[in-house]
């Protein structure tokens, strides 16, 4: 029993990491219509910034207030970059959606290239709160603590875009141009400051995701955020483009299905696994969990 414990708790947590990742990703989809490849670059810089903030930041360290502003100041480095982004180089290529992937893949591959020309290849560790490498006892299983901060950060940025989604005017612009795009800018509203505000929570998420998933992992290194944008990719299809709940509905199912299946099969076997629950939804609902179907 503690085992299946111990691999649920575990697997939530990197459903978190998932999560946190994806749902930026979902709502930059459903918006401003990008597939923005360059969405782990964002979770890259949030990573490596918090990692030198605690080393040199003054104020900042890896315990207790410390990390809390060496975290900070990764999700605001990760913030500025999409920022800078969406500004500089997607704006000028919404209604050219090839253009778009190649530059968001090029600044992926050149981002991971500048990381590992900054700081090297190899992966480094990270500085984590002593709190965080200890364990916590829950129903017999010795859970480590590192994911309980993933879950108990992915349920807070649940609930904050959630809220914000809801009961802010800019909330209900997104909500309202994910719906209908064309319609919202035919009613006057200027949506280019909603894609500058999504950009920008995307890259605040993804930061927090690179910052945490430092403490879940133990290093950080210029090819993490490339590695998690793919299962990242994966839980925005899963769970309907677009859609936040969606997004949280499909990380708990391909972070479960991940942790159950590497652990009582073989080395691997749970990748394979996912790309297969992948399959099936397309096959099966297309527009995925919580998606809406398309209509002519």
């Amino acid at each position: 029993m503690g085992t299946v414990i111990l691999l649920a708790l575990t697997g939530l947590g990197l459903a978190a990491l998932y999560f946190l990742v994806a749902s930026g990703l979902s709502l930059v989809f459903g918006l401003a219509d990008v597939l923005n490849f360059a969405h782990g670059l964002f979770l890259g810089v949030g990573a490596y910034a918090t990692w030198w903030a605690a080393g040199n930041l003054p104020g900042a360290g890896s315990d207790g207030f410390g990390f809390v502003l060496a975290v900070a100041f990764g999700v605001a480095a990760g913030t500025l970059v999409a920022v800078l982004v969406e500004l500089v180089l997607i704006r000028p290529l919404y209604s050219r959606t090839i253009e778009q992937v190649l530059v968001t893949v090029g600044l992926s591959l050149a981002g991971v290239a500048l990381l590992q020309a900054t700081w090297g290849a190899d992966a480094r560790p990270f500085p984590r709160p002593a709190w965080t490498r200890e364990v916590t006892g829950i129903l017999g299983a010795q859970v480590p603590n590192g994911g309980l901060l993933l879950i108990i950060a992915a349920v807070l940025v649940l609930g904050a875009l959630l809220a914000f989604l809801r009961w802010t005017r800019y909330g209900l612009v997104i909500r309202a141009g994910v719906e209908n795009r064309e319609m919202v800018t035919a009613l006057g509203i200027d949506v280019r400051k909603a894609f500058t505000l999504v950009f920008a929570i995307g890259g605040a998420a993804a930061a927090l995701a690179g910052a945490l998933g430092g403490v879940y992992f133990g290093t950080v290194s210029p090819g993490q955020g490339s590695s998690l944008l793919i299962f990242a990719f994966i839980v925005v299809v899963i769970g309907g483009m677009g859609s936040v709940v969606g997004s949280a509905y499909a990380a708990v199912a391909v972070g479960l299905l991940q942790q159950f299946v590497n652990y009582y099969g073989p080395s691997g076997l749970g990748d394979v696994c996912v790309v297969g629950l992948l399959a099936v939804v397309l096959l099966l609902r297309p527009q995925g969990i919580a998606g809406k179907v398309a209509t002519a």
